[in-house]
């Protein structure tokens, strides 16, 4: 080959890759500018709970194994639906955002307030009727007793989902969650003195739940004020009689996205409930459940690059870009995993270490060190299918994705658990191989799923979607009732 067509051909890859390596930095930017306000708010969010579970493991062995059996089941299964019915508000105003329609995604999120308040009124019987639904599945009767009491101090603390999740979406949708990070790290912040407070006063364990609620309570006040306050002028226009249209459809939108993510976040909590029926449940149910909190901290950080491939997957397809889309979805996967392997390495470092933060009981700080390998690779996993699931939600492919949850989790992982866990020595470990087989299945199956996608279909269901949500600005302000 003639010197002067090599050296045109070297040039054209060198050129070639400085592009995609600009391609990658400026994709990336999109990518941290929604994924890292989401990131900081969520993993202090979470914080809270956990924050208020390590006091709690030093005031009492039974409240801990009490507070672990209403958090990681009767809050995460209604955390669950909520989180999922509110997810459809991120569909949807992602999907508005990238399509201009930037009126629609006020109503959008009236909608949603609606929807969710509704369904979280019927499940309030879950946290009232607590101590019987514990004793009905067979938990020991002291650890049931104080998780009944406990659920009645969670209720306060649940109500603000319905504001806290929904806004976030509405936010993030239109890249201004920022101030839902700054919030969140202000609620943070306050919780961990305002518990040392309640602890320093001899309040206990109602001190410390007291606590909870104020601190949740904060952020959903701060972003009502920025909200309300005129921070976002296009998108919010006012509460409108709009909201009570069409709600049927987005009732259909929000049980899929609420039964996708319950299967996954319902999954866990099974678990923990057959770490329960352990020969010795509150040493089981307490190690399992710290471990479970573990890893659940870190989730939120995945949770974050979820929200942020639902924005980004959905504004894309609102502008009609599928070639965006497969290379955001690369980007974020790429990124999501060295994170994951990161923490993977710190997990196996500090696995023990960790346990004594929540409890001085040398017997669960054991069983939590025999986890910490399960645990790492918990945490790895944890690095890519909530970018997939993120990817399902931006697309509207939540159906779809809750029927591959149900048979992974329920028919596979849960089963294969149940198993190990009784029917050989391994027990809790046991119970914790099957989550991992239940979400790695899952995870190649959504891997599968998303690279046979065809991105260009999608791009057109995404139109016909807004156009059948889609109401004319000029309409709204006729329906205005107590405008802002």
């Amino acid at each position: 080959m003639d010197d002067g067509i090599k050296l045109k051909l070297l040039r054209q890859e060198e050129q070639e890759e400085g592009d995609l390596k600009q391609r990658i930095w400026v994709e990336s930017k999109k990518v941290w500018r929604v994924a890292l306000p989401s990131v900081i708010s969520r993993v202090c969010a979470f914080g809270t709970l956990v924050v208020t579970q390590s006091f709690i493991g030093h005031i009492s062995e039974i409240d801990l194994a009490g507070y672990a059996l209403v958090q990681t089941l009767s809050v995460r299964f209604v955390n669950g639906i909520i989180l999922g019915m509110s997810s459809a508000t991120e569909t949807l105003c992602g999907q508005a955002f990238g399509a201009g329609q930037n009126h629609m995604m006020g109503i959008y999120l009236q909608r949603s307030w609606i929807i969710d308040l509704i369904t979280l009124t019927i499940l309030l019987p879950i946290f009232i009727f607590a101590t019987q639904i514990f004793k009905l599945v067979g938990e020991e009767e002291s650890i049931a007793n104080s998780g009944g009491y406990i659920s009645l101090w969670f209720i306060p603390f649940i109500y603000n989902y319905v504001f806290s999740l929904t806004i976030q979406m509405f936010l993030q949708a239109q890249l201004k969650n920022m101030i839902i990070a700054w919030l969140s790290a202000f609620q943070f912040g306050i919780h961990i003195p305002l518990t040392l407070f309640v602890y320093k006063l001899n309040m206990g364990l109602a001190g410390a739940m007291i606590a909870l609620s104020c601190s949740s309570w904060f952020l959903v006040i701060g972003e009502f004020i920025y909200i309300f306050g005129g921070w976002c002028p296009h998108s919010w226009k006012g509460f409108t009689f709009a909201a009570f249209k069409d709600l049927l459809p987005l009732v259909k939108l929000s049980i899929s996205s609420g039964v996708m993510l319950c299967l996954e976040l319902w999954y866990y909590a099974i678990l923990v409930l057959l770490a329960g029926y352990m020969a010795d449940a509150k040493i089981a149910i307490s190690a399992f459940s710290i471990c479970l909190n573990m890893n659940s901290w870190e989730f939120m950080i995945s949770l974050g690059f979820l929200g942020s491939a639902c924005v980004r997957v959905a504004n894309e397809l609102g502008r009609g870009d599928a070639k965006a889309v497969k290379f955001s979805i690369k980007v974020l996967l790429g990124t999501s995993i060295a994170i994951g392997i990161l923490f993977f390495v710190l997990c196996l470092a500090f696995g023990k270490k960790l346990a004594y933060v929540f409890t001085d009981d040398e017997r669960v700080a054991d069983m939590i060190s025999e986890l910490s390998l399960l645990l790492s690779f918990s945490v790895l996993l944890n690095s890519i299918y909530p970018i997939l699931s993120g990817v399902a939600i931006g697309a509207g492919l939540q159906g779809t994705v809750a029927i591959v949850n149900l048979v992974c989790f329920y028919g596979i992982g849960i089963p294969v658990g149940a198993l190990l866990g009784y029917l050989t020595s391994l027990e809790v470990k046991g119970i914790w191989i099957g989550m991992i087989f239940g979400i790695l299945t899952q995870t190649i199956i959504l891997g599968y799923m998303m690279w046979r996608t065809d991105w260009d279909d999608e791009v057109k269901k995404a139109s016909k979607r807004l156009e059948r949500f889609y109401l004319d600005s000029h309409e709204i302000p006729r329906q205005i009732s107590n405008g802002s």
